[in-house]
């Protein structure tokens, strides 16, 4: 078993539930790849895939958790377009942020492909994680997210964008969803 943490804009931080998550993993023996995206405060969508395509190559991808959040989610959805022959087990994208306007901070991430054949190809489980009111994203564009690509959405009742902000540092049950089942809800 072993996970691969993407991050978002500006990097998750100490206190991130991401960086969390990889602490209590690692402190279990289990193999984590949390890297630090290239350029996070003005990433470019190119850069990003080919840090995550080497990520990818360097881990048993049919053993592979993806635990993506905020931008990291919408560089797994460029990912499935592009790369549906490299599948892992499971992907959880947590608050993609809106899919459609580009953003001057993070060039070429929109418009975010909503394709439903890669994405069933990327990982054998997809599942969304999204918030009432996430300011990044509406309901509404969450919504889209995942009826357009084809996944599941479980919904937090306002957590805001499912980051430190919004007390999401220690998240036991992300850490209970990662180690356990398919089925779990965090």
């Amino acid at each position: 078993m072993s996970f691969l943490i993407l991050h978002g804009l500006e990097g998750s931080g100490p206190q991130h539930w991401q960086t969390w998550l990889a602490g209590r993993l690692r402190r279990r023996g289990l193999a984590v790849s949390y890297p630090d995206l290239p350029q996070k405060d003005h990433p470019r969508l190119e850069e990003w895939l080919a840090a995550l395509d080497a990520e990818l190559a360097r881990l048993p991808a049919a053993e592979t958790t993806v635990l993506c959040h905020s931008l990291g989610s919408l560089l797994w959805l460029h990912h499935a377009v592009r790369r549906p022959d490299v599948q892992v087990a499971r992907a959880l994208l947590v608050a993609p942020p809106q899919p459609d306007e580009e953003d001057a901070d993070s060039i070429g991430f929109r418009p975010t492909p909503l394709d439903r054949a890669g994405v069933a190809g990327a990982a054998r489980e997809t599942r969304l994680v999204c918030s009432t009111n996430d300011p990044w994203c509406p309901p509404e564009s969450s919504r889209r997210i995942g009826v357009e690509a084809g996944i599941t959405i479980q919904w937090l009742r306002e957590a805001g964008h499912i980051n430190t902000d919004a007390g999401y540092g220690r998240w036991p049950e992300i850490e209970a969803w990662a180690l356990g089942s398919a089925g779990q809800a965090l």
